[in-house]
C-alpha cells in the first residue's frame, strides 16, 4: 500500500483544478456584465432591460465555448487570462450599449457580434497552432504576411483615409485595419529572429582595437524590417502603431539581452524620430501642440476640443461616478473608440477606471508569469512581445486619455469598439494560452517528477536502511 500512485493523477487533479477555476471566473464576469448592463439600463430607462437573460445566456455560451475550446486543445493553460479579457470585452460592450442609447447609434449589437466571431477565432487559432514551435518555422513567411498587411492600406482604391490616418483597407461594404494582425505577425518574427541571433547580440564577439565589442551585423536584417515598419506607420500618418511597433522592437531587443545599452539608444532614437515626426508630419504636429496646451485652438479644427471633453467627463465622475446611465459621455467625439476610457470613469468614477487598470495590470503580470514558465526561448520571447503588445497599447491610450502622453489615436484592448481590432487580441490571447499550455504541462512534468522522487526516497526510508543498501 502506497500513499500515492507514481502516475500522474496529480497532474490531472491539477488540471482540473485550473479549468474549473476558469470557468468559476467566466461565469463569474457575465454575472458582473450583466449587473452591469442592468444598472447602466435602470440609469437610463428606470425601468429593468428585457434582454438582460438573453444577454446572460450569450455571454454563458460565448465563455462556454471559448472554455471548451481550452479543455481540448490547451488544458494545462493558465486560468485567468480568458477570463479577463472576457470581463474587459464585457464591460466595453455595456458603454457602448450606453453610448448608443444616448447618441442613438447601433454599435453595441455589431460589438457583440465581433465577439463571437473573435471568440470562434481564439478557439481556431488553439486548433491551428498546436505548438508554439510551428510559427518559428514560418517565420519570414509570416514577415512577408505581416509587411503586406501594413502596405494594403497604401493601395489606391483600397486604402481609407479615416481621421487623418490612411490604416483601413475595405472590401464592398467591409472594413477592417490590417495593422491589427500586422503587429502579432511582426511580434513573432521579432522573437525567432533574436531567439536564434540571441548569443551574437549579447555577446562581444567583433574585435576592435585590443576590445571585443558587440558585432553590429545580426542588427542589420532586424534593423532594416523594423525601420521599414516604421517607415510604412509614417506614410499612413498614424504615430500610435509606430510608437507601439517601436516599443515592441526595443522591448524585446532588451528582454533578449538584458543589456541597458540597447534601452539607452532606443530612448535616444525614440527622441530623434519625435522631434523629425514633429517637424515634417502635420498630423504628429499637431497632437503635441494639443498635448502642450489643449485649450488652443489650431485651425481649421479644434483638436484638443475631444480631450478637454474627456477631461470634464472624468472631473465629473469624481470618485464614485454619476453612476451608470447618468452621465454625458455622448459629448465626447468618438467616445467609442479612441476615448471610451473617459466615459467609464465618468460613470463608474475612480474606481471603476481603477478597475479597468488592474485588470490590465493582471493581464500583462500573467503574461509575463507565463513568458517566464516557457519551455523553449522563442515561446518566451513571443509572450514576452505580447504582453508588450496589449500592455503599452494600454499605457499608451490612458496616458492620452489623462495628458500624461501625447494622444495616439490606438484603441483600448478588449475595451473600445472594432472588429479588426477585437478580433486580434483574441488572437493575441490564444497564442499567450498556447504558450502558457506549454509551460504548465512542462512545469506539471517536472512537479510530478520531484513528487516521484520524494515518493521513492519514502519508501526506502520506511523500508529501512537496508533496503537502501540493495537498492540498484
Amino acid at each position: 500500500m502506497t500513499l500515492r500512485t507514481p502516475v500522474s493523477m496529480r497532474r490531472v487533479r491539477g488540471v482540473k483544478a485550473r479549468r474549473r477555476t476558469e470557468l468559476g471566473l467566466l461565469v463569474l464576469s457575465s454575472l458582473i456584465i450583466v449587473a452591469t448592463y442592468t444598472l447602466m439600463t435602470l440609469g437610463v430607462t428606470q425601468n429593468l432591460p428585457t434582454d438582460a437573460i438573453p444577454l446572460l445566456v450569450s455571454l454563458l455560451l460565448l465563455g462556454a465555448v471559448a472554455h471548451i475550446g481550452n479543455r481540448v486543445f490547451a488544458p494545462d493553460a493558465s486560468a485567468v487570462v480568458l477570463p479577463i479579457a472576457f470581463l474587459l470585452n464585457g464591460i466595453g460592450y455595456v458603454m457602448i450599449a450606453r453610448i448608443d442609447q444616448e447618441k442613438h447609434t447601433h454599435y453595441a449589437p455589431l460589438q457583440l457580434a465581433w465577439t463571437a466571431v473573435g471568440v470562434a477565432i481564439y478557439v481556431l487559432t488553439l486548433f491551428v497552432v498546436r505548438r508554439s514551435r510551428d510559427l518559428d518555422r514560418y517565420r519570414y513567411l509570416l514577415l512577408v504576411a505581416g509587411v503586406g498587411m501594413l502596405l494594403a492600406p497604401l493601395i489606391p482604391h483600397l486604402g481609407l483615409n479615416i481621421n487623418g490616418a490612411r490604416l483601413w483597407v475595405h472590401f464592398g461594404s467591409l472594413e477592417f485595419q490590417p495593422i491589427e494582425l500586422s503587429k502579432l505577425l511582426l511580434c513573432i518574427f521579432f522573437a525567432s529572429y533574436f531567439a536564434e541571433k540571441r548569443e551574437l547580440l549579447t555577446i562581444p564577439t567583433a574585435r576592435m582595437g585590443n576590445r571585443l565589442v558587440l558585432d553590429p551585423r545580426p542588427l542589420i536584417p532586424i534593423t532594416l524590417a523594423w525601420v521599414f515598419a516604421i517607415g510604412v506607420m509614417s506614410l499612413e500618418h498614424d504615430i500610435g502603431f509606430s510608437a507601439l511597433l517601436f516599443t515592441l522592437f526595443i522591448g524585446m531587443l532588451w528582454v533578449t539581452t538584458g543589456r541597458t545599452g540597447y534601452l539607452v539608444l532606443g530612448v535616444v532614437l525614440f527622441a530623434i524620430g519625435a522631434y523629425l515626426s514633429s517637424r515634417l508630419f502635420a498630423q504628429t504636429n499637431v497632437r503635441i501642440e494639443t498635448w502642450l496646451n489643449p485649450w488652443k485652438i489650431i485651425p481649421p479644427n479644434d483638436p484638443g476640443y475631444q480631450l478637454r471633453q474627456a477631461w470634464f467627463s472624468l472631473g465629473a465622475g469624481g470618485v464614485g461616478g454619476t453612476g451608470l446611465g447618468l452621465g454625458s459621455p455622448g459629448l465626447i467625439p468618438n467616445v467609442q473608440t479612441d476615448f471610451i476610457f473617459a466615459a467609464i470613469g465618468e460613470e463608474m468614477g475612480l474606481l471603476g477606471s481603477t478597475m479597468v487598470v488592474v485588470a490590465f495590470l493582471l493581464l500583462v503580470g500573467t503574461g509575463l508569469r507565463i513568458a517566464q514558465a516557457a519551455k523553449s526561448e522563442f515561446a518566451k520571447l513571443t509572450a514576452t512581445g505580447l504582453t508588450i503588445i496589449i500592455g503599452f497599447q494600454s499605457f499608451f491610450i490612458i496616458g492620452g486619455i489623462v495628458r500624461l502622453l501625447p494622444l495616439t489615436g490606438i484603441t483600448l484592448p478588449f475595451v473600445s469598439y472594432g472588429g479588426s481590432a477585437l478580433i486580434a487580441n483574441y488572437v493575441l490571447i490564444a497564442l499567450l494560452v498556447r504558450i502558457s499550455d506549454e509551460g504548465g504541462a512542462a512545469t506539471d512534468s517536472t512537479e510530478q517528477e520531484a513528487h516521484d522522487r520524494d515518493l521513492a526516497r519514502r519508501r526506502d526510508l520506511i523500508s529501512g536502511p537496508t533496503a537502501v543498501r540493495t537498492r540498484p
